[in-house]
């Protein structure tokens, strides 16, 4: 929620404190390490196993109370065993594609990747085979509870399973590649692309990069009526192609689970575990849900975005009156027990076409007209106090607790939002194993830019959001300036450059390690 000047005059404005929080983290690494401190202690978390309950206000009744859980992360992960998609995935492109990734006590792994045409995952394409080995570094400073990993691969083999796709692989892919790679190709055969004798050059012009290997996480979600779900987060995918192969994630794509400890029932699961690189799993196509965003919407657990963002989303939506209202409440860890700002975002949406790129997505206009902050710290309360009279809502009026409408200076100069902003966005319903509906919201740039114009609207998604069951909403009152109430997802650029400056603050007192946009 930012324009590309106001962005560029905030990292002016904050530059000098990246600098300094980056020395005073450098100087609690060494006194750490003095302290003899080992790789897998995550700073400043008491033990490396985290809990977390997922709670939400008492009149939103999803996740019910007899689906509350307990969630866990070993430091290090354990990765022994296979993992799969629990439903089709889309990728930036966008991409569809299920995963199979099967981990050995040797840390040697094999990857199965199934890509399709379409995005139910209904057609497949071609799948990639792809065998190396991972090394466990150590905990990540940058993405706090999250391992850092290296990967070796030893060989990516392709298998092309229509005459189509051998086509527009080969319309990708430069001549050089085209004649070596595709030329022997038999359909429904492994045909070799790498080994560790020759170069990468044809994998990167196919998209290809396993750099997700570079950051991972393993949750066991324990319910209180027994039973277990784990599950394998691994680093996000940038969403500029060109990209993927350099970049290193400090995010999470949509997890992958066990193969012996998944949600039930999991046909996908099933389905994904049973593929081969010759035999992909075909999706059973299923009925489109309908496309009504009526009612309240919140995040199904402690949700990370790249460059150390951890938050919940909670919208609601009032489709008669075309207004929504989002609340981001960001946190300083990965179970979202230490609350550090609370932005409140409101304003009008517009439904429009269904996607061409996204079958099953629709495409959206949404205006942000107003936006409220709450510090819930003492260390953002005195950021947000620092800043010029005018620009920033009430100068040295920022108490911890307190909301502060930011409508009145048209934004915050300083923290790069400014009011009113347009961004062009993509959603989609689905249900999920238990017929509740989700609700899936268009991926933010990793770059930190803003979808502001339609060539810049996502092709993928976040992870979705549930509807509250029994949720009624109330009519919009005005109140004063702006509106009070309702409505969902400010495309989150202002709100993701204002979790940047808040961590950074914190990190000259807690030292945690920032990257800003």
């Amino acid at each position: 929620m930012k324009c590309e000047e106001a962005g560029n005059m905030s990292y002016r404005h904050f530059s000098h404190l990246l600098r300094g929080v980056r020395l005073l983290w450098l100087w609690q690494a060494v006194f750490v390490a003095g302290a003899g401190s080992k790789q897998w202690e995550v700073p400043f978390t008491s033990s490396s196993n985290l809990s977390e309950i997922l709670q939400w206000d008492r009149d939103c009744q999803y996740p019910p109370q007899q689906d509350r859980v307990r969630i866990t992360a070993d430091v290090p992960p354990r990765l022994d065993g296979t993992w799969v998609s629990t439903r089709c995935e889309v990728r930036p492109g966008p991409e569809f594609l299920t995963r199979s990734y099967t981990f050995h006590p040797s840390r040697h792994f094999q990857a199965l990747q199934h890509f399709y045409t379409d995005s139910v995952c209904g057609e497949p394409a071609y799948s990639l085979v792809i065998r190396g080995r991972v090394r466990l570094r150590q905990a990540s400073w940058m993405t706090r509870g999250a391992t850092e990993a290296e990967h070796h691969l030893n060989k990516v083999a392709i298998v092309v399973h229509s005459l189509a796709a051998k086509q527009r692989l080969s319309s990708r892919l430069p001549e050089t590649c085209v004649g070596v790679t595709l030329g022997r190709l038999v359909l429904g055969k492994p045909h070799e692309l790498y080994n560790t004798r020759s170069g990468r050059g044809c994998l990167e012009a196919m998209g290809f990069s396993l750099m997700e290997m570079g950051l991972i996480r393993v949750e066991t979600r324990h319910h209180i009526r027994g039973g277990k779900v784990q599950e394998l987060f691994l680093g996000d995918i940038h969403t500029d192609w060109t990209q993927r192969s350099r970049y290193r994630p400090t995010g999470y794509q949509q997890p992958l689970q066990s193969a012996m400890h998944h949600v039930h029932p999991c046909p996908v699961c099933a389905l994904v575990y049973r593929s081969s690189d010759q035999r992909p799993p075909v999706l059973p196509s299923r009925p489109a849900a309908p496309l009504s965003l009526a009612g309240r919407w919140v995040s199904q657990r402690c949700e990370t975005r790249p460059n150390v963002l951890f938050l919940t989303r909670d919208f609601t939506f009032h489709p008669d009156q075309q207004a929504w209202e989002g609340v981001y409440r960001h946190y300083l860890d990965p179970a979202c027990s230490q609350p550090t700002f609370t932005l409140r975002a409101l304003g009008h949406y517009a439904q429009g076409n269904p996607s061409t790129k996204v079958s099953g997505a629709t495409e959206f206009v949404f205006k942000v007209t107003e936006v409220r902050v709450t510090a819930e710290d003492k260390n953002t309360a005195k950021l947000l106090n620092a800043t010029r009279p005018g620009k920033c809502g009430r100068a040295g009026g920022w108490e911890v607790g307190a909301e502060q409408d930011l409508t009145s200076t048209d934004g915050c100069t300083f923290l790069g939002i400014k009011l009113p902003h347009k961004e062009y966005e993509l959603f989609k319903v689905e249900l999920d194993h238990r017929k509740h509906l989700l609700l899936f919201t268009g991926n933010r740039p990793t770059d930190g830019s803003s979808p502001d114009r339609p060539q810049r609207r996502p092709t993928s998604f976040q992870a979705p959001m549930v509807l509250c069951s029994g949720e009624e909403t109330q009519p919009l009152q005005r109140h004063g300036s702006g509106f009070h109430s309702n409505q969902v997802q400010l495309a989150a650029s202002g709100t993701e450059r204002l979790a940047h400056l808040v961590l950074l603050v914190l990190g000259s007192a807690l030292c945690s390690w920032v990257c800003v946009f």
